[in-house]
């Protein structure tokens, strides 16, 4: 057992290892402008060893770039989840109001972050609202479908129970529909919080706002690829422990999984 920790343990560090050598490697015999991990860090070590400092409104540390990128994700997230989790519920329980709404979802949901901020920009006038506006609409979808198949998907048992019980709606819908659904909720606050982080990346890339995305345009017009790769690393880290915090999360309400 204690092997089998350690193996788990050390696994991913080698695997990360064995990544940052054959990247040093490739940069190094394909002579290309893309640069390694080594002059990576040489670069952007200021950035990491001093992730507090503010120098200028777009020349500032790793983790205040994070945080500003961080602030509007919660903020458009949390829009997304106060639609879509009522929409859900409506689309799971009315096949109805499912048939009229369904293919105007089916419209709207593919739509790239890219194409929305525009007309955010139009509506609101701001960057602000706009980014807001776009990470709402992008990061709801998963969610609202989620929610839609786990209230279809509740077994039929637990809702003649509920009838023979003479519960009214709201108990039926505290007790039996929202615990029953709660997996599939929960598969949709991460995707849609993921598809939020990737909206907010794109939505400062375009209006130059001072997050990781526009820290990472500003870069690329500047010709720095250090900082390229140091704001991808650190967009990737952030997702990833996005992820793991809202598992943590789903593990407290489900305490039996």
């Amino acid at each position: 057992m204690r092997k089998t920790t350690w193996r788990s343990r050390l696994l991913p560090f080698a695997g990360l290892l064995v990544g940052l050598g054959l990247w040093e490697l490739a940069c190094r015999l394909l002579e290309t402008r893309m640069p390694g991990p080594v002059q990576t860090w040489q670069a952007s070590k200021l950035y990491i060893l001093e992730p507090l400092t503010k120098r200028g409104e777009m020349d500032q540390g790793i983790l205040l770039f994070a945080w500003q990128s961080l602030k509007l994700v919660f903020q458009g997230y949390s829009l997304a989840l106060l639609l879509a989790v009522p929409l859900g519920f409506a689309l799971g329980l009315s096949k109805p109001f499912h048939s009229a709404i369904d293919p105007l979802i089916q419209l709207l949901r593919p739509v790239s972050p890219l194409a929305w901020l525009p007309l955010g920009l139009v509506l609101f006038d701001r960057s602000g609202p706009a980014s807001l506006f776009t990470i709402a609409l992008c990061a709801m979808w998963p969610t609202v479908l989620n929610i839609a198949v786990g209230v279809r998907a509740v077994p039929a048992d637990y809702l003649n129970v509920a009838r023979v019980l003479r519960l009214p709606p709201h108990k039926v819908f505290l007790k039996v529909l929202v615990p029953a659904t709660m997996p599939y909720m929960f598969a949709g606050f991460r995707v849609s919080l993921g598809i939020a982080w990737l909206a907010i990346v794109a939505a400062e890339m375009l209006t130059g706002a001072a997050g990781l995305g526009g820290f990472l345009w500003q870069e690329y017009n500047a010709l720095i690829y250090e900082h390229i790769i140091l704001c991808i690393v650190a967009i990737g880290a952030i997702g990833l422990v996005l992820d793991r915090a809202m598992m943590l999360l789903e593990a407290q309400f489900r305490p039996e999984a």
